[in-house]
């Protein structure tokens, strides 16, 4: 499979589901591309440092899951329309304060929690953005650098917020302080938004306004140059970008994506899916880890568990459209919160099915809510619909999902976890798969112990 597949394939399809994490229309980060690769094809760049921008854009959100669950806590609002709309907040006053009033307590009990959470921001805003900012360039930076991407590559996605004048975060850096990478990343991004919500001439309205307060003037008249060019705005806004978009990735510093690779992209991936809440954290490496012990267990080969474990580490993907605010919710969900809920195996499913060798992978990754007797979802899919690869990453799922602790209920003990689960056997869990997974957990002593070993 990685001999025929590309890593910018891989790692362009990946970042829809970071735009879903932004709250951004689908397609944010590869457009963000398209308009950063051609600054820097303005700027004279030469091929290497080329393909350090296109990395830096593709992946500039990595990190943007991290702080999620934090903007709930702190605003008490949907952590997906507050990232979208932060991103169209202008530099003048009014606007920031516009954006406090709309997008603070829209969550809270009453009228009251939120008056008091909007003087908590207008008290706190600086400190709490900072905090924000921090985690998420920081992680982001981290994660790339786990996949193997370089320093220009990890500092581009850590330093984003920082602003031409200095009024940026997490450093505060100026002018050439701030790698060109990062400079380059926030004024795309920018432009991309404005683009798609008010069109070209406000995209360019808004990069020159900003030019020498955020934006290094240079790039905003790179920029301009590009935009001249009505091809540029064409492509952009065509159903084929993500195809013009791999285009641009120079060829001659293509790296090879071997299995290796591929099982640490999922792996990182997987990082991104369960940094949204701090109750998932570790449970796409869990689930991936016994989803590759079952699978062994009922005698699937190498390959295949490989295969399988990737699915499995990817299979929560879908989450990130999902706000915090239902995610973390200790309460029961409503008919409206679960709706969304019950939409995040789609979305894991059209992400991985973005991939064209990822094709059955989508499938069964995107089917782990089905149950046997046809009562799951999305699709209510029959057993005899249910691949044998869906229930083992199903079983893995529902184990993990009882045994850790989450908003609705505390950690059970591993005895107790399986008691529930035989409940269900026939009707929602595979018999076989949960009998492997009995085996596994007493080969690894968790039974006995009470402790998950890892490897």
């Amino acid at each position: 499979m990685a001999a025929t597949l590309k890593l910018s394939q891989l790692i362009s399809a990946l970042s829809y589901a970071l735009d879903i994490t932004e709250g951004q229309p689908e397609g944010h980060c590869v457009r963000s591309c398209w308009i950063g690769m051609h600054i820097g094809r303005a700027l004279g760049l030469a091929p290497q440092e080329l393909w350090d921008l296109y990395y830096a854009i593709l992946l500039k959100d990595l990190g943007c899951s991290s702080n999620a669950a934090r903007i709930c806590e702190l605003y008490l609002t949907d952590d997906r329309s507050f990232k979208q709309d932060f991103k169209q907040v202008g530099v003048s006053l009014p606007q920031m304060l516009g954006f406090v009033f709309s997008n603070t307590g829209t969550h809270a009990a009453g009228w009251r929690e939120r008056a008091a959470s909007i003087v908590n921001v207008l008290r706190r805003g600086k400190e709490m953005a900072d905090e924000l900012i921090n985690t998420r360039c920081h992680r982001g930076a981290d994660i790339a650098r786990q996949l193997r991407f370089n320093e220009n590559v990890a500092n581009g996605i850590q330093y984003l917020d920082e602003h031409w004048d200095g009024s940026g975060r997490p450093l505060g850096l100026q002018r050439d302080a701030i790698p060109l990478n990062a400079r380059i990343a926030l004024l795309a991004q920018v432009i991309d938004v404005f683009h798609v919500t008010h069109g070209r001439h406000a995209a360019l309205d808004e990069a020159v306004k900003r030019g020498g307060g955020w934006f290094d003037p240079e790039l905003v008249a790179a920029f301009r140059d590009a935009g001249r060019d009505t091809a540029f705005w064409q492509r952009l806004e065509s159903d084929d970008i993500e195809r013009a978009v791999l285009e641009l990735e120079p060829a001659q510093c293509a790296v090879p994506l071997d299995e290796d690779y591929m099982d640490e992209i999922a792996e990182g991936f997987g990082q991104v899916v369960d940094s949204k809440s701090p109750f998932t954290a570790g449970h796409s490496h869990r689930v991936g880890h016994y989803a590759d012990r079952i699978g062994e267990e009922l005698g699937l080969n190498p390959q295949r568990r490989r295969w399988l474990k990737r699915g499995a580490l990817l299979h929560d993907v879908g989450k990130l459209g999902v706000s915090n605010t239902i995610l973390d919710k200790p309460g029961p969900l409503d008919d409206a919160e679960w709706a969304a809920i019950r939409r995040h195996p789609v979305h894991t499913e059209t992400i991985l099915g973005r991939i064209e060798s990822f094709a059955e992978l989508a499938k069964v990754a995107g089917a782990h809510h089905e149950r046997l007797d046809g009562k799951g979802y999305p699709r209510g899919l029959a057993a005899s619909e249910i691949a044998l690869e869906t229930r083992v990453i199903t079983t893995a799922d529902i184990f993990d999902a009882i045994h850790a602790a989450r908003p609705y209920h505390p950690e059970n003990p591993v005895p107790e976890t399986l008691d529930i689960m035989r409940r269900s056997l026939g009707s929602a869990l595979d018999p076989a798969c949960f009998a492997a997974l009995e085996a596994v957990l007493r080969e690894e002593d968790a039974l006995e112990s009470d402790v998950i070993c890892l490897t």
